[in-house]
């Protein structure tokens, strides 16, 4: 799906846009010939934080209004993939605070103007902060509603992102929440996307086999080749 985009739109819009076509799907996926038991919300980079927000909100009700539509209208996510995910938006200084080497200046000045076009002041009410900052919301143990379902999430060794993916892995495996979690060797961040590499096949076979599992899939074999044929 498209959202809009900051700094022109900055948080909310990008949540509400991923909420309200998640909810559109819950209403109008059975015309479509879908199963709405079957649904899977997956998302990379800025689309992880989204992924897993729209996760949240299907099963914990939250203040802003298109999530509280989102959690009434009784959507329950079969899994969600989380890929390469920025997790936190608040305070992206920590990804060079928690490294032993400091990232390069031009990554880390990157990363803190996320925080300041996605997250300026104005936009900053704590009623609304867990759909900024899923991560946070996890990592504080509050319960949700519903249970959480299955989650894959992933990035690469070279991501400076990297560390969000590995604490949201901590902190799903301390809810009891089943999760999937890979990290591949040398990859740079959204490597997935670069279809011809090995990593980003084996990542890719690495999803679908998860997809199988928890969607009781009984050959996701072809889904590899429509892929590679599509990009």
């Amino acid at each position: 799906i498209n959202y809009r985009l900051a700094p022109k739109h900055p948080f909310p819009a990008a949540i509400e846009d991923a909420l309200a076509a998640a909810l559109w799907v819950h209403e109008n996926i059975a015309k479509y010939g879908g199963d709405p038991k079957r649904v899977v919300v997956a998302g990379e980079s800025a689309g992880g934080n989204l992924a897993t927000s729209v996760t949240l909100a299907a099963a914990h009700r939250f203040e802003l209004p298109a999530a509280q539509r989102l959690f009434d209208a009784g959507l329950s996510p079969a899994a969600c993939i989380a890929a390469c995910g920025i997790l936190q938006v608040t305070e992206t200084e920590r990804f060079s605070a928690r490294r032993k080497r400091p990232l390069p200046t031009w990554v880390h000045d990157q990363l803190t103007a996320i925080t300041r076009a996605y997250l300026p002041e104005s936009a900053r009410r704590p009623e609304w902060m867990s759909l900024a900052d899923p991560l946070v919301f996890l990592e504080q143990g509050e319960p949700t509603t519903h249970e959480l379902p299955p989650f894959f999430t992933f990035a690469g060794t070279r991501d400076p992102i990297l560390d969000d993916t590995r604490r949201l892995a901590e902190a799903l495996s301390q809810r009891g929440v089943a999760c999937t979690s890979k990290v591949y060797p040398g990859e740079l961040h959204a490597f997935h996307a670069v279809i011809p590499r090995a990593a980003a096949q084996t990542c890719w076979q690495d999803q679908f086999a998860f997809l199988a599992t928890v969607l009781g899939l009984t050959d996701t074999s072809p889904m590899l080749g429509e892929i590679i044929r599509a990009s």
